[in-house]
């Protein structure tokens, strides 16, 4: 008897450790994805590269590398299977609408809308899987909303008026909007793929693949000039091997294995670290920032928020999981 619990003690342990594991693994994930718009922003309006092409160049050559170093271990079986094309169709509403959100507005409103996530993620997991609505949801969603009202407040009228020949904000904020949903649609469909023993390689390679090509098709279609690529300065180049390596493939990969470990609950509960992340690089390389105290303060509510409803989420579910 005294052998068996020690066996089932060293068993919780082990599983404890490799939880804390794919933890960090999110989180790191996360902190490359809030660095994600700033990226697409400063290559979109600074280095001035064409949208689309942006897309298929950096998917495009993630793809290569993958296919390159991973080719014996892709299980091709899986591509006959209805539920990674839907997951490739989301990749794609998902790129397209960030892309154009953080092309219309700033890069941390876009982030801001989508650490809204979490709780979309909680609500469709309810309506399609049956899962018990965490604790506290409804609470927390409408701090969160009161935080994201205050770090609007600041100076986004003034912003609009004085950089409307390349900036429509509400434009973006609604883009952000939808692809938050289409993101919480992708972390459901990346869980549920478990259940067909799809291998994360197999789910980035897909991810890859729809979005290459799909952007460069489309950027084919809509003609667009592709001689900026020639005028990058090195700086650009550094930019865009972040964009492509850090968060195209590194935190991609990532967070596609944490959340078929942990689920897409957990997972996108530590979307609030983005928020970090997104102030810091917005800040570096855009010099964009919050500008008035108000704005501070809604920041700090939405992540102490967002940090509060993880740490309960995670309480419940060690709770219901003893």
């Amino acid at each position: 008897m005294a052998s068996q619990n020690h066996h089932t003690q060293a068993a919780e342990i082990e599983t404890a450790v490799a939880s804390w594991q794919w933890l960090t693994i999110a989180l790191i994930a996360q902190l490359g994805w809030g660095a994600y718009p700033a990226f697409l922003r400063y290559l979109q309006t600074v280095s001035l590269v064409p949208s689309l092409s942006l897309l298929a160049v950096g998917n495009g050559l993630v793809l290569l590398l993958v296919l390159a170093s991973r080719w014996r271990q892709i299980e091709w079986r899986i591509f006959r299977l209805p539920l990674l094309w839907l997951f490739g169709g989301l990749v794609v509403l998902r790129g397209i609408t960030n892309l154009l959100a953080t092309r219309y507005t700033l890069a941390i409103y876009a982030q801001l809308i989508y650490l809204m996530t979490p709780f979309i993620v909680a609500l469709l997991s309810r309506l399609a899987l049956r899962e018990q609505l965490p604790r506290h949801t409804f609470k927390a969603l409408t701090l969160c909303l009161v935080g994201a009202v205050l770090m609007l407040s600041g100076n986004l009228v003034e912003a609009v008026k004085e950089t409307a020949v390349t900036r429509n904000d509400w434009l973006g904020i609604s883009l952000a909007i939808a692809s938050s949903f289409f993101l919480a649609l992708y972390m459901i469909v990346t869980r549920r793929t478990t259940q067909h023993q799809a291998s994360g390689d197999s789910l980035l390679l897909m991810h890859l693949v729809a979005l290459s090509v799909f952007s460069g098709v489309a950027s084919l279609v809509l003609q667009e000039d592709w001689q900026q690529w020639r005028n990058l300065q090195p700086g650009d180049w550094l930019i865009f091997g972040l964009f492509a390596l850090g968060v195209l493939l590194g935190a991609n990969l990532g967070q596609i294995r944490s959340i078929q470990h942990l689920g897409a609950p957990l997972v996108s509960s530590t979307m609030t670290i983005r928020l970090v992340s997104a102030l810091v690089v917005g800040n570096v390389l855009l010099n964009e920032r919050l500008s008035s105290g108000w704005q501070l303060l809604g920041a700090a509510v939405v992540f102490v928020t967002l940090t509060w409803y993880l740490r309960q989420r995670n309480g419940r579910s060690r709770h219901i999981h003893r």
